[in-house]
């Protein structure tokens, strides 16, 4: 069976997952058919801390992949973060006509 879950990375006390589409029999951080999105959860403010190709996750579960319950709940976070516009971003003010 094809699972989409995560593999470790990173250092010591430093975890940083892939999200991978894996054969359920292959070792957590072994081999992987499809790395399809990261998570970083000791991201710092300016650093990215999570990002999943959708297209490529609906196209594995389209195809009998089962997500981890890890998976699912950051797939369905970064959807919701997807549909709601970033607080950092600040309108940008109507520049004014130059007099001369």
């Amino acid at each position: 069976m094809v699972v989409i879950r995560l593999a470790r990375g990173g250092a010591k006390k430093r975890p940083f997952y892939n999200v991978v589409v894996t054969d359920s029999r292959s070792r957590r951080d072994g081999r992987f058919i499809e790395r399809v999105g990261f998570y970083n959860p000791v991201a710092a403010g300016h650093e990215e801390g999570l990002r999943i190709a959708h297209d490529r996750v609906d196209y594995w579960r389209q195809h009998g992949a089962k997500l981890s319950d890890t998976v699912s709940m950051l797939v369905a976070r970064a959807a919701q973060a997807a549909k709601t516009p970033a607080a950092t971003a600040a309108p940008v003010a109507p520049a004014e006509p130059a007099t001369a």
